[in-house]
């Protein structure tokens, strides 16, 4: 071959790679870090909505994503993304409790009896705390949920005594996991989400606290036998960007992304929902025993403990006691008309 064709020939190809790799990349990038494993119901819609966004926005944004905890738990991801090294993230509400904690109200431990409550009471709440969020640097773009949050233990636990005797985690700076504690009597080992795996395994704690899902992702299931059949609560999420970030985009790309997080939101919600009941079935077959309560830890014990967790978040102000008023105020309301549809 001619050397001066094939130059001119390896010329053409780099360019041609070059420019389709530009052409190829978004006109802006949003990094999104997750501790959601690769492979989960989370990333899977996670990447479909990756598509969407990219496939409505004719390639112009995109995300990168960092599944898994590879950015670190949650306060390092909300630490990048002040410093723009992240752009977003989904977020538990461990997380969230950091951006704009009275939206925690959703996970107040023993206040919600079905998910159809907790659907109410989110609904009616949502322009405030998308407003709340937006007011302290972040932009909501869908709710999500990890979904109800059980004991998992190498022990069974049946009473608020049986707790007090274990080597209990407590994810490390949680106000809402700290109060639930202090109202229980419980003197929890404060821990990093990234460091519970290595602890079960070591000893250092015995018991932890999960959705089914969420426990077999991050395969905690392996080392405990038991599972309390009384979740402590639902746990909620958030879709969430730096408002810095999302003020930069032009308005179209802020209204592509807005509609496809709240569409994604719901898909999340929905798809956590079965995947956990799936979860359970899959729990039981691994020889995980369900443990019932004894009168230790009856319905009136539990109210007692959501009163005393409530009143200490409120007198903090974590969560405002105009919206846990609210909050009761909408539960009669809920309870009341579903009475109504139900009685004959």
């Amino acid at each position: 071959m001619n050397i001066r064709i094939y130059f001119s020939s390896a010329l053409a190809a780099a360019l041609l790679v070059f420019t389709g790799s530009v052409a190829a990349a978004p006109e802006y990038t949003i990094k999104f870090a997750t501790l959601a494993p690769s492979g989960t119901t989370w990333m899977n819609l996670l990447e479909d909505w990756d598509e969407d966004l990219r496939a409505k926005s004719n390639g112009r944004i995109g995300f990168k994503f960092y599944p898994g905890g590879v950015q670190g738990d949650e306060p390092d991801i909300l630490k990048k993304m002040r410093f723009n090294q992240l752009q977003g993230g989904a977020f538990t509400g461990y997380g969230i409790g950091r951006m704009y904690s009275p939206s925690r109200v959703l996970e107040l431990p023993f206040l919600f009896n079905n998910t159809g409550e907790i659907d109410f009471v989110r609904q009616q709440f949502s322009p405030e705390f998308k407003q709340g969020f937006e007011d302290n640097g972040y932009v909501l773009l869908g709710w999500m949920e990890v979904g109800f949050i059980h004991m998992f233990s190498k022990q069974p636990i049946r009473s608020l005594e049986d707790m007090k005797t274990r080597r209990v985690w407590l994810w490390q700076g949680d106000a809402m996991g700290k109060a639930f504690f202090n109202a229980s009597g419980v003197s929890p080992i404060p821990l990093s989400i990234i460091d519970v795996y290595t602890s079960l395994s070591t000893g250092l704690i015995d018991t932890v606290y999960a959705p089914p899902l969420g426990a077999i992702a991050l395969q905690w299931f392996t080392k405990t036998q038991y599972i309390s059949s009384i979740p402590m609560t639902n746990g909620m999420g958030g879709l969430i960007i730096s408002k810095k970030f999302y003020d930069k985009l032009p308005a179209d790309l802020q209204a592509i992304l807005k509609a496809t997080g709240e569409a994604t939101g719901e898909k999340l919600i929905a798809a956590t929902r079965v995947d956990n009941a799936l979860s359970i079935v899959t729990l039981k077959e691994r020889g995980l025993q369900f443990i019932e309560p004894d009168e230790g830890m009856s319905e009136s014990v539990l109210a007692e403990v959501r009163d005393r967790a409530a009143a200490e978040l409120v007198a903090s102000d974590y969560i405002p006691g105009s919206v846990f008023d609210k909050t009761r105020k909408l539960l009669e309301q809920y309870r009341s008309n579903q009475a109504q549809q139900t009685s004959p």
